[in-house]
């Protein structure tokens, strides 16, 4: 680092295009991938006055760079919010470009310190948050969150945020991503497949391998999971050993804690859950199927069951078919002694929006993100996506999907016994490698309950030693 800042701008520069920036800390940028100075000098920025109708402080008439992940949401919702942002700002450029590999194309921009005001980061080329953070890289939202809200009167930004939304997003305090997308995780079914066979979701584990007996006996695999994505089967395993043993098994998890993977909690839902590996439960070819191919399985009623988040809907929308009538619901209760009821869910913010801390438009950024927490933004992105937003009360009075609908019951049904961890943002190297590479051989039955947590908390240790890993730690 001692190198003259050409020199190093030059050498990193090559170095991105080449795609060898990845060091561990930083997921795609390498620890000095961010060029010369993080201290959060603002020499450059477009910046304005402060006032009651402009309370971040926008330069009115400042260029505005946006970049949009072109996933599942796909992008007219970020259109709508933009325009917005125009209908404010009147005389603001407002430059907008959708992508699928954010980190293909935003890591050359983010190591020259010319990165966009406002960024989608999503999808399987998203950059880690966590390393971005360790970085320096995004700007503390904290401005946004206390400035007042766009539509609702009397409350600050923050005020008007579903539980947890500011968390999802925060860093040893302080908070850095806005998750916009307030998602519920479970298990999903066909209202109508279950309606025409007689049968009723499970609530314990015992009626739930009872029923897989009736399903595959009708000549329907009981399961079916993303193979090519494995990790998405770690979610129902989770859940089932937090509802077991309580909160603090995600505590454990998410602070990287000696044994946390071996825990009796884990210990007790994966051991349930081979049982429908080992009773051949699973879609025969599963494994070789990516997450587009298994949900449409699924769809087909190929499969009875699928575990994932409530953005299935709509990126399955175009092969659903009509009355299918897809529903959410927890994950069964392993028995009277679980610590939380079966009601208890997974919830919560997801779909990361940030603003770079070297972005030229910092504000404006900020400004476009308090657009989109507006009753108004949000109320716009629930009926574009079909997705419920972390706005409070933002999907009241909506004409929902069905199976928004029955996850919007399913978050009210949980109510305080809700829960969530936060490792995979943390350490994403940690679920998307190492934790999916365990699932994926847990699953295809190539490896015990045993041998598939202690694969997981071997992960985990490596990722605690490694020093070019900055840590972070949950205390709630």
């Amino acid at each position: 680092m001692a190198q003259s800042d050409l020199t190093r701008r030059t050498v990193l520069r090559r170095a991105a295009a080449a795609g060898v920036l990845a060091g561990p800390a930083a997921g795609l940028l390498s620890s000095c991938a961010l060029g010369d100075d993080t201290s959060g000098d603002t020499s450059g920025k477009y910046e304005g006055t402060k006032s009651d109708k402009n309370p971040l402080g926008v330069k009115e008439d400042a260029p505005l760079d946006v970049v949009i992940f072109n996933g599942g949401f796909g992008e007219d919702y970020a259109k709508a919010h933009e325009a917005m942002y125009k209908e404010t700002y009147p005389k603001a450029e407002v430059k907008h470009s959708a992508v699928v590999e954010i980190n293909k194309e935003l890591q050359p921009r983010f190591v020259d310190g010319t990165p966009p005001d406002f960024v989608n980061n999503s999808g399987a080329g998203q950059i880690d948050l966590g390393g971005l953070v360790a970085q320096g890289a995004l700007a503390d939202l904290t401005p946004l969150l206390d400035a007042p809200s766009l539509d609702v009167p009397g409350k600050k930004v923050r005020e008007t945020l579903l539980p947890g939304t500011v968390e999802s997003g925060s860093f040893d305090g302080k908070t850095y991503v806005l998750n916009y997308a307030y998602t519920v995780y479970g298990i999903w079914y066909s209202s109508k497949l279950f309606t025409e066979k007689g049968w009723e979701y499970a609530k314990t584990w015992d009626e739930h391998i009872a029923l897989c007996k009736k399903i595959k006996a009708a000549g329907i695999a009981p399961w079916t999971y993303q193979g090519k994505h494995p990790r998405y089967m770690s979610w129902p395993v989770i859940s089932t050993a937090i509802k077991f043993g309580g909160p603090q098994v995600a505590m454990a998890i998410d602070n990287l804690e000696p044994g946390a993977w071996t825990s009796d909690a884990m210990k007790a839902a994966a051991e349930a859950w081979y049982q429908i590996v080992k009773d051949k439960y699973i879609l025969e070819g599963s494994p070789g199927l990516d997450h587009k191919q298994s949900q449409t399985e699924w769809c087909k009623g190929n499969a009875a069951f699928i575990s994932c988040g409530s953005w299935l809907e709509s990126e399955q929308k175009a092969v659903t078919p009509e009355g299918f009538n897809m529903a959410v619901a927890p994950t069964p209760s392993l028995g009277s002694g679980d610590k939380l009821p079966f009601a208890a869910i997974r919830g919560t913010a997801g779909e990361p929006f940030v603003v770079p801390a070297k972005a030229k438009n910092e504000r404006g950024g900020m400004e476009l993100m308090r657009h989109m927490l507006s009753m108004k933004g949000a109320k716009d992105f629930t009926g574009k996506v079909s997705s419920l937003s972390v706005v409070a009360g933002a999907a009241e009075g909506a004409t929902l999907p069905y199976g928004l609908t029955t996850a919007v019951k399913a978050l009210a049904d949980s109510g305080s016994n809700g829960f969530n961890w936060v490792y995979n943002v943390y350490y994403r190297k940690l679920e998307r490698e190492l934790v999916d590479a365990a699932c994926g051989e847990f699953f295809s039955g190539r490896t015990t309950p045993a041998e598939f947590l202690a694969a997981c908390q071997k992960g985990a240790d490596l990722i605690a030693a490694d020093t070019t890993f900055k840590k972070y730690k949950r205390s709630a």
